[in-house]
């Protein structure tokens, strides 16, 4: 699996740094790819923050989001997602800087 950055060019919204993508060259998922994961400054400057994908739906007027991937049992299982991700943004920094 390789993460794919898409940085957010635009600015827009205010703390979006950019979209990930996860792409699959081995076992049953190879050339699918998984889409829907936003990197974000935390409020305050405190860090970054990884969500991950979702669908959105409303209920009486409610808007509400169903995880697309979510932890059989193990709730901390998304942070192994996370970390991979918030790495490969830092990498996509460092080799952005060192071409500018």
């Amino acid at each position: 699996m390789t993460v794919t950055i898409i940085p957010n060019q635009t600015g827009n919204p205010t703390g979006k740094l950019g979209d990930a993508e996860l792409h699959f060259a081995d076992g049953p998922l190879a050339g699918l790819k998984l889409v829907g994961f936003g990197i974000w400054e935390r409020r305050g400057g405190g860090g970054r923050n990884v969500t991950f994908p979702s669908r959105q739906y409303s209920v009486n007027g409610e808007r509400r989001s169903f995880a697309l991937l979510r932890p059989i049992e193990d709730t901390t299982a998304q942070e192994a997602v996370r970390q991979v991700i918030l790495s490969a943004y830092q990498e996509y920094e460092e080799r952005a800087a060192v071409a500018s």
